[in-house]
């Protein structure tokens, strides 16, 4: 009778899995941390907030604690790249929000013991009034010559300059400085000290969605444009002399004769680059100033080296015995060539295909003045202090 009852498992003096007072086994009680965390998350602009700026607005802060995750992101999904502060205190984003666009934002801090606090908020930007973008040269996969710049003429005016030179970054490979300088308020000029390096693989980012580049216009463009500078070639044209000399890779590989402004009419003097090319074009004296005095319909193997319409080109209007001889233009640089442009044998069909954009044709010994480095792709005429210069 006593072994039967020592094995019921009904008696009334069976013992506890952990021992005869009910507890666990080793004697501690579990325990839950309660407390809440002392970890206060806040977030500007304030939930539910319209019409925010695109820059200078959105943060996020921490008290009591410190910030462990931060994620923004636009309706379509895409988050806004920013970083943690190195305290833990605060978040910023490193780039401009876009226009007519919800956020959301979603937060977590941590206090000293590890208790997290979160937050979610969401707000909408500005709708803005207007827009702009920039049409860029050179094209994107383009081979360049040693002093193409990088140009953008913005459709409309830029007040706000310095907002927009932070949306456009240009890099090299091999890396060098590059200086962006203005001319009013819609052209803007890129490029580094000295001409570029052949072989430098250049990228220029524009990044200027939610730029707001006026008051209420903002920009809507968000592309990146590489380009690679070919060999360095350098053409130096004396006008006194009545040659060109062409320069590759800093050796002279050919001098042809020319003929250049006629006294009345000087060539500028200075560093030009070339900045269109075409086989055949018109060339008209009532768009450049000079009245009826031409109407060529068929110039051959023309370059354009100012806005104001010099050009070095092929001509076969003049006599062979002009090159080399004598200065018969309006102010262009002139070859020896065929009408049609059909005689790859000619001076001018021979530069025209050793020729590529940014090429730097340079006129000395003329008797006009020096090109305005405005006046096409010619800020090579400015020293480095002078295009640096904020005037």
């Amino acid at each position: 009778m006593l072994l039967a009852t020592a094995c019921d498992p009904s008696s009334a003096d069976k013992a506890s899995p952990g021992g005869d007072d009910g507890k666990p086994a080793g004697g501690t009680t579990a325990t839950t941390d309660t407390k809440v965390s002392t970890a206060v998350v806040s977030i500007f602009p304030e939930d539910g907030a319209g019409d925010v700026a695109t820059t200078g607005v959105l943060k996020v802060q921490a008290s009591g604690g410190k910030l462990s995750s931060v994620v923004v992101k636009d309706d379509k999904g895409t988050a806004v790249p920013g970083a943690i502060s190195a305290d833990g205190l605060g978040w910023t984003p490193s780039d401009h929000l876009d226009t007519s666009t919800e956020y959301t934002v979603d937060a977590v801090a941590k206090d000293a013991s590890g208790r997290e606090s979160d937050k979610h908020s969401s707000f909408t930007t500005v709708v803005p009034k207007d827009s702009f973008v920039g049409f860029f040269t050179p094209e994107d996969g383009s081979t360049v010559g040693v002093g193409m710049e990088v140009y953008l003429h913005f459709n409309r005016p830029i007040t706000n300059k310095k907002a927009v030179e932070k949306g456009l970054t240009v890099t090299a490979s091999p890396a060098v400085a590059v200086a962006a300088k203005w001319n009013g308020d819609q052209d803007v000029y890129i490029r580094p000290q000295d001409y570029w390096a052949a072989g430098t693989k250049v990228t220029l980012a524009l990044n200027l969605n939610g730029v707001e580049g006026a008051p209420g216009v903002y920009g809507k463009q968000h592309k990146d444009v590489h380009f690679t500078v070919g060999r360095r070639q350098v053409s130096i044209v004396d006008s006194a002399k009545h040659t060109m000399t062409v320069f590759k890779d800093n050796q002279a590989i050919k001098t042809i004769p020319i003929s250049s402004g006629a006294p009345d009419h000087t060539t500028y003097n200075g560093k030009m680059v070339i900045s269109e090319k075409y086989v055949k074009t018109r060339m008209n004296g009532d768009t450049v100033g000079f009245g009826g005095e031409y109407d060529i319909p068929d110039v051959p193997h023309a370059m354009r080296l100012t806005n104001s319409g010099t050009f070095i080109h092929g001509n076969y209007w003049a006599a062979p015995s002009v090159f080399g001889n004598s200065n018969t233009s309006h102010g262009c640089v002139g070859l020896h060539d065929v009408r049609g442009a059909g005689d790859p044998d000619t001076p001018a069909a021979w530069f025209f295909n050793h020729s590529l954009l940014g090429d730097v044709v340079q006129v000395i010994n003329s008797k006009d003045r020096t090109v305005q480095w405005y006046n096409g792709l010619n800020g090579w005429n400015l020293s480095w202090a002078d295009w640096t210069s904020a005037v």
